[in-house]
């Protein structure tokens, strides 16, 4: 993925997450991350990850870098899985996502505890969901986009043939 698209699809989230924050059920910006280090591989997932995570933590109110370290980790191993596993189909790809919503729950919640800066309930059914909410967007993502070339492909020899 080049660079201005990295940024596009980053602000993009940045901007759906900060105008759906009543609904905790999707990390867009998550989703951007692990799809970007699965395309793109553990450095620009890691990069991706820093950057997204540390402006979401600005623009919410919280400390800023918890959130930007939970996701720079997510993003490098998701980087590291998708280098050294195949996963171009929808089921590993679903459990990619899936389990990154995990560990970035897990490092996120745990360093506010070990901070001892917030204490959480038990939200076990509310991180379940947002994982799964997680993976079937970042699936559909990953279909959407690959079927984008082809459906250009196809328009533009449907009107080449017309002419003729």
């Amino acid at each position: 993925m080049k660079v201005a698209g990295v940024v596009l699809a980053t602000a993009l989230a940045l901007a759906l997450q900060t105008t759906l924050t009543g609904t905790g059920a999707v990390d867009f910006v998550l989703v951007v991350v692990v799809y970007v280090a699965l395309t793109s591989g553990p450095v620009t997932g890691l990069l991706t990850g820093t950057l997204a995570g540390l402006v979401q933590d600005a623009l919410a109110s919280g400390v800023i870098g918890i959130g930007g370290l939970a996701k720079t980790i997510v993003g490098f191993l998701a980087g590291i899985i998708g280098t050294q596993f195949i996963v171009a189909q929808p089921l590993p790809r679903l459990v990619v996502f899936f389990a990154a919503t995990l560990l970035h729950a897990v490092v996120f919640h745990g360093l506010y505890l070990v901070l001892n800066l917030r204490q959480f309930g038990s939200a076990y059914a509310a991180i379940a969901g947002q994982a799964l909410g997680n993976a079937l967007v970042g699936v559909v993502t990953f279909q959407v986009v690959e079927l984008l070339p082809g459906v250009v492909e196809r328009r533009r020899a449907a009107k080449h043939r017309l002419r003729r």
